[in-house]
This record gives structure tokens, sequence and C-alpha cells, in this order.
């Protein structure tokens, strides 16, 4: 029996399986996806924010007060085109789907998955709320920081992140933070983490996810948060810059590509909110087989009120 080759589409699905997976940011902040006309790299798009409603008290005699669901809508530009693509043998294209994933494309789609946590986090710089920049003290936990501000490594922090969110009227729920390898550790290593249950919704959210919810925060760790530099410039961070935030604090938006013409085979898959495009063709300048996986999307600070910056004292 002729061999069975795998198609774009059987790589596009498996693929995006894997991108829903594995992303830690990009699954917490609002996402947007479109099955519109293709579209290139650059382009200004609109997307829809969640609706605002207000809650009235109920007056039989006046009866119920219908609002209209208005979706506010905000511009943002594709300015991201995140692209792997690798050469294949023809023994690569008959390999199972499960054999493929383990070899080809679970890397593929890490580094695909690394760049869009990495560029979301960029828009930290839009955020001037800051929390945890006092001076530790070396009793740790069992010190009750005077008028309740806490430095960056004590967990006690998010109760002041969260208080500053809340005063800006943020919703209690969907609330978020993301830390870096130091900070978890230093959180972790205190006695109201240590038995934390487990808790996440994809395989990176499990992955990521550092316990059960804390002070009104569902709290994930990444490596993509980034490290300091070994000696600061005035001005630079002294320590991980972790951030606290809202979902509607972000946007993702995801647009599908053009088919290429004259490709040997390709497809486009979207799943809640995720999207990217296989191409499988032949190389004429390389001669040789290539699979390439693409995506392009847009990312834009929607509320800066909606995130706060937990960090430690920058450089003087």
């Amino acid at each position: 029996m002729a061999n069975q080759f795998l198609t774009a589409q059987v790589i596009a699905r498996q693929a995006l399986a894997n991108l829903y997976e594995t992303t830690v940011m990009a699954s917490l902040v609002h996402r947007d996806y479109e099955p519109e006309f293709a579209r290139k790299q650059g382009d200004a798009i609109t997307i829809r924010k969640p609706a605002v409603f207000e809650a009235h008290e109920y007056n039989r005699q006046q009866g119920i007060i219908v609002q209209e669901a208005t979706e506010t809508s905000v511009n943002m530009t594709l300015n991201h085109f995140a692209d792997v693509s690798f050469a294949v043998t023809s023994e690569d294209m008959t390999l199972k789907i499960a054999d493929f994933d383990e070899q080809l494309l679970t890397p593929a789609m890490e580094a695909i998955s690394q760049k869009i946590d990495n560029d979301l986090l960029l828009l930290r710089n839009d955020i001037v709320q800051e929390v945890g920049g006092v001076a530790e003290n070396v009793a740790g936990e069992d010190y009750n920081y005077p008028g309740g501000l806490y430095p960056y490594s004590d967990s006690r922090v998010l109760v002041e992140a969260g208080a500053l969110l809340s005063r800006k009227n943020v919703p209690l729920s969907q609330r978020s933070v993301v830390v870096g390898p130091t900070t978890q550790a230093r959180w972790t290593a205190e006695k109201t983490w240590r038995q934390a249950d487990k808790r996440g919704s994809t395989e990176g959210l499990l992955e990521a996810s550092m316990g059960s919810r804390v002070s009104g925060f569902d709290p994930y760790m990444t490596q993509n948060v980034g490290q300091p530099a070994v000696s600061p410039a005035p001005g630079e961070p002294t320590t991980e810059v972790n951030l606290a935030f809202h979902r509607t604090a972000f946007a993702l938006a995801f647009r599908p590509l053009e088919l290429p013409k004259g490709a040997q085979d390709a497809s486009i898959m979207n799943y809640k909110g995720f999207a990217l495009r296989v191409v499988y063709g032949y190389d004429q300048d390389k001669k040789q087989d290539v699979v390439s996986i693409d995506t392009l999307y847009g990312i834009k600070t929607l509320d800066a009120n909606r995130a706060v910056l937990i960090k430690g004292a920058d450089a003087a």
C-alpha cells in the first residue's frame, strides 16, 4: 500500500492545538479573531472590546431598563508576523502525526508560543502603576511591613496590587499575575503557598501555574518575564518586572493570511481566537521540501489602569 503523506491541513490542526495549549500570556489576555479577507503585516484593524453594562434597581411599576449591548471598538495594527520554517524529507512527511508532532511540530510551535508571550510582555512598557518597591526586611514573611506596603519578593504585595486595581473599579474576576522564576521561588517558599493546589485550563497554564488563586489573582510563572541586567544602569530594573492584570488590560488579535498561489499544499486554521497558516512546498533555491508555519497578529494595551507592575526599586 502506498505511503500516506501528511497534509498541510492535518499539520495545521495539530500545530494550532499545540499553540493553544502552550501559551501563557496569550491565554490570559483578551483575544480577537475575525475570519475576514486576508491581511498582511502592518495592516490596521478594528477590534471589539467587551461590552459594559450597568445594573439598575428593579422597579415593578417602571419595568426593566433595556440597555444597548454596544461594544466599543479600538484600532490596532497587525505588527507581528511570527514564522518557523523547517526542511522536511519524504520520510518525515510519511510519519504518523503523533511522531511528526513530537519530532518537529512541538519544537516549532514552542518557538512561536514563546515569541507571542514575549511580545505581549513588551506591553509592560505601557504600565506606570507599580508596587513592591519598598526595601526587604530580614524577617521576611514574619515581618509586618508598616502601611501595608510590601516588597516585590513577598507575595503579600498582591494584596497591595489588588487594592490598587479595585480602586480603579477593575472587576474582581479574570485577574492574573505573571512572575519570573526568581519571584516564584521567593513566593512559593512562603508558608501560605506550600499546600497550594494546582490549577489551570490548558497544558501551558497548568505547567505555569503556581497554585491556587491568591489574594484575588490566578498566579503563573514564565521565564519570558526576563531577568535584570547584571549591572543595571540608572533607571533600569534591579529585579524581575512581574505583572498583575485583568484580562481586558491587553489585547491579542489574529487575522488570516492569504493562501499562497502555487503552493504545493496549504491550510489556514483558527480556534478560540488563535489562528495560523501552514504551507508545504518546494524551495527551489535550497532544493528541498519545506514546511512553513506562520501567524499574523497584533498586540495592544487596552487599559493601562487594569495592570500593575510588581518590581523592586530601579537602579539609582
